[in-house]
């Protein structure tokens, strides 16, 4: 399986990869954790992304499942992988409020100055102090 499932330039996508991709992305997007390790261990690529560039990670993000991050930071996924519009995991943590897994990613090594806008970005627009501070950008 690729990072980005669908097969060889200029060829289709493989049904089952397809499938099994898809299904990995909703466990991703329900948060759960167990099993999007044990398909990380199994030897699924912890930085999988989807046709829009977004990852486990920033699926789990924007769900707000800071367990399902956790698990996969601790796979080694790149906690500020961007999907193909710039956002980062973190910056969507922010704009959706989700505060723990605000907290999982700068504690997985986040990049508060990653992406665009940027987490720091999105916490000055939304007022977010809080977050500003703990960025160390108060």
């Amino acid at each position: 399986m690729s990072e980005n499932p669908g097969g060889t330039e200029g060829s289709e996508p493989d049904a089952d990869v397809v499938e099994l991709a898809t299904r990995i992305f909703d466990l991703a997007r329900q948060g759960s954790a167990e099993a999007l390790a044990a398909y990380v261990d199994a030897g699924v690529p912890v930085n999988l992304t989807n046709d829009r560039g977004d990852s486990l990670v920033m699926l789990a993000a924007y769900h707000g499942h800071a367990p399902a991050i956790e698990a996969l930071l601790a796979r080694g996924a790149d906690p500020d992988r961007a999907n193909d519009r710039g956002q980062t995991p973190l910056a969507g943590a922010v704009f959706k409020g989700e505060d723990a897994v605000v907290r999982a990613l700068v504690a997985g090594g986040a990049d508060p100055e990653a992406g665009t806008p940027s987490a720091v970005d999105t916490a000055r627009m939304f007022g977010k102090e809080e977050l500003l501070a703990l960025f160390g950008a108060a």
